[in-house]
């Protein structure tokens, strides 16, 4: 299926960029979000005009993201969690619950599909999470997981 793309999207395309995906990611995904068009004639011109604005929308997002990625770059947060004996949580550590730490400690707000740990954060220690700001900008922080028990 052929779509317009609305905004940048890392590995897929950039704006106004007419590309051929598989019909349930442009449906389920793509439009559903808002960030592509069905490829029709009317919406080929349409894009034609608002191709600028689109480019000014995705530079102001971006300065956003570079701004939310100094305040947070390779900064280290702390979770207490209840563990086991052998350093092991019960349950783990789930992007919505550092979306939350981000934004309780530096009040930035972060979708928590954008959080993508290295590897599932399951017991005590430091893991380095990935943070997708913007197709262009990512970042890097420390989840470091900490027993309930010990500080008291």
């Amino acid at each position: 299926m052929k779509v317009i793309l609305l905004e940048n999207i890392r590995k897929i395309g950039s704006i106004g960029e007419i590309i051929d995906v598989k019909r349930g990611f442009a449906r389920n995904f793509l439009i559903s979000k808002k960030k592509a068009l069905f490829a029709s004639k009317e919406n080929i011109k349409e894009v034609e005009k608002i191709k600028q604005e689109l480019n000014k929308k995705d530079l102001d997002k971006k300065k956003e993201a570079k701004s939310i990625q100094e305040k947070i770059q390779n900064k280290i947060y702390e979770i207490k969690k209840l563990s086991t004996e052998n350093k092991e949580l019960y349950g783990s550590v789930k992007p919505t619950e550092i979306s939350k730490i981000l934004e309780s400690n530096d009040k930035v707000q972060i979708n928590p599909s954008l959080i993508q740990p290295a590897k599932e954060i399951k017991s005590l220690g430091s893991f380095n999470v990935l943070v997708s700001l913007h197709s262009e900008v990512q970042t890097q922080i420390v989840i470091k997981v900490v027993s309930q028990e010990e500080i008291k």
